[in-house]
């Protein structure tokens, strides 16, 4: 019960709040869905094509654990090559993957309640996008890890990353079985996506107006 009245008093004071700011209930409402369209959609545009991840030091996906230390010696013995072809095409994995993702944002946009919008209007710099990461974040790595094991045996993933692996036993800094690259590629593309939509969340809180939507101004304006 305690908790109950702590969720309802919660969107009590968010929605005076938001009445003081000149925005009423389905204003504040309209306007999280609005912003977080607006970040997933130039999030998911932003990195799902060519140099995406591979392009932006935010995101990139660079070797796991041990691997990337036995990297740096590899690089230094000149076979830098292989690791770069191997970095190169576990982006590519992660770019082909991410555009999956906007169908199954759209719809959780969409399916938002009132009282979670409440919530996140007054919530931190990144309460939407850790919003959205709770609701899709299982279900769009379902959807991600066929699309990023198809890309690996396209690009042939899982053998360059067995080729390096393979290098970097002989150092021992790591051991051939260290991570399944499919797995590690999809969770670190996951991890690329909501920090971009992270990103574009910042941008609208903090300068609302630079959006040029009225409502964004009106709900996310101080």
């Amino acid at each position: 019960m305690r908790r109950r009245e702590f969720t309802v008093g919660l969107s009590a004071v968010a929605l005076a709040t938001a009445a003081r700011a000149g925005a009423s209930e389905s204003d504040a409402a309209a306007g999280v869905r609005a912003a977080l369209e607006r970040g997933a959609t130039e999030a998911v545009s932003q990195l799902g094509r060519a140099d995406g991840f591979l392009g932006n030091p935010k995101v990139k996906i660079e070797l796991p654990g041990h691997l990337a230390q036995a990297a740096r010696l590899m690089r230094a013995m000149g076979q830098g090559r292989k690791v770069d072809e191997l970095v190169t095409a576990m982006n590519r994995a992660a770019e082909a993957a991410v555009p999956e993702a906007r169908t199954l944002f759209v719809s959780t946009i969409k399916a938002m309640s009132v009282e979670d919008a409440l919530k996140i209007v007054h919530g931190g710099p990144t309460s939407a996008t850790d919003f959205f990461a709770a609701k899709t974040r299982v279900a769009l790595g379902r959807r991600f890890l066929p699309i990023v094991t198809r890309e690996t045996e396209k690009l042939q993933l899982a053998q360059r990353y067995n080729a390096v692996a393979g290098e970097a036993s002989s150092f021992g800094l790591v051991k051939g079985d260290e991570a399944n690259i499919q797995q590690y590629v999809t969770a670190k593309a996951l991890d690329g996506l909501y920090t971009m939509v992270g990103e574009e969340e910042r941008k609208i809180r903090a300068d609302p107006a630079g959006t040029g939507s009225a409502l964004l101004k009106q709900v996310f304006g101080r």
